[in-house]
């Protein structure tokens, strides 16, 4: 990993050679009713766009009025208007945006919650996500020859169902619960594969961002992930196999904690990564030993938020990634190649 200071000079110097650089924030886990938000810290860095990674706001509920208050509320905190004033905004959601805690297919209220997040984040009245079901979208961005996409996953209108199991944690002494393997179930539902599919045929950006509100790459934790349902996350690495060209970046939010997560995939050309960004306003209020046999650096338990800074380099995609937190205190700083 290169120092901070090595990694601002390289980027300096990309700039005074006319090599453009898009930044992307992103962040995730954000209780519109905090009083200490990062709004000023992301407003700061000045970035070309924010991408939503889910739980915009803690909602909870199937009383459709109580959720328009909290997305009303989030919306008008004076730090999250001025982000809308720097950049444009796009995202999904995830489970308490959604509407009900680790919820799924059956939860009751989709179609209604999902009219209040499309109006939250501003998607335009011609953007495809009203033509169907379920809340998956893209955005491209460009920036001189630099393209990139985004690929806002969907993970909760069409996935099926997963089961708790409790067990005794002596160390702790506590009870403590983790997600069973549901084998055969889906994540993205048929409408949803084929789309991505044709996002990803399609695409002639240098880098492909896929938006997972849950973590893809990590898999040994006892919460929610795509682990959870092995078949559906071997049918989207296998899917980026198909098309071994079109580089993918994974970032994902949920946890309350941040890291990264690299996979080395036989038959692509390139490291998978998953940028994990969680909390804004809140994380972990204890700490324990998780494992990732993926991970790469350090996990951190602090309020953060992420930053992509991509370029094109000598053909390969330069990515500084950085996790930054209150008064853009730097956690994670590390340049990745694709």
């Amino acid at each position: 990993m290169r120092s901070l200071t090595v990694l601002a000079l390289l980027l300096q110097i990309k700039q005074l050679h006319g090599q453009p650089t898009v930044k992307i924030a992103f962040g995730s886990c954000s209780r519109q009713n905090s009083t200490e938000q990062l709004w000023n810290e992301v407003v700061n860095l000045k970035p070309d766009l924010w991408m939503w990674g889910g739980d915009n706001v803690y909602a909870d509920t199937h009383d459709m009025q109580v959720m328009k208050a909290k997305y009303d509320q989030q919306k008008n905190n004076p730090g999250y208007q001025k982000l809308l004033a720097t950049c444009p905004v796009t995202g999904t959601w995830d489970d308490h945006d959604y509407g009900i805690n680790d919820g799924g297919k059956f939860y009751t209220k989709k179609q209604e919650s999902k009219a209040l997040m499309v109006d939250f984040i501003g998607f335009s009245k011609d953007n495809s996500i009203h033509n169907h079901d379920g809340v998956y979208n893209s955005h491209t961005f460009k920036k001189g020859n630099l393209h990139i996409k985004i690929i806002n996953l969907d993970t909760r209108w069409f996935r099926d169902t997963i089961y708790k199991e409790y067990y005794f944690d002596s160390t702790a002494n506590r009870r403590r619960y983790t997600y069973t393997t549901n084998d055969a179930g889906d994540i993205l539902g048929k409408e949803q594969w084929n789309w991505l599919e044709n996002e990803l045929k399609t695409s002639n950006a240098a880098l492909n961002i896929i938006n997972s509100s849950i973590q893809v790459i990590s898999s040994e934790h006892n919460f929610e992930k795509w682990a959870n349902l092995p078949d559906a996350r071997k049918r989207l690495i296998d899917l980026l196999k198909k098309y071994p060209n079109k580089k993918v970046l994974f970032i994902s939010g949920d946890r309350h904690i941040a890291e990264i997560s690299k996979m080395d995939v036989q038959g692509l050309p390139y490291p998978l990564y998953d940028i994990t960004s969680s909390g804004l306003t809140h994380t972990w209020t204890e700490a324990w030993n998780e494992q990732n046999q993926y991970r790469v650096g350090e996990l951190i338990m602090k309020k953060n938020f992420g930053v992509l800074e991509i370029s094109l380099q000598a053909g390969k995609i330069e990515v500084i990634v950085s996790i930054q937190g209150k008064d853009n205190e730097v956690f994670i700083h590390r340049l990745l190649y694709l």
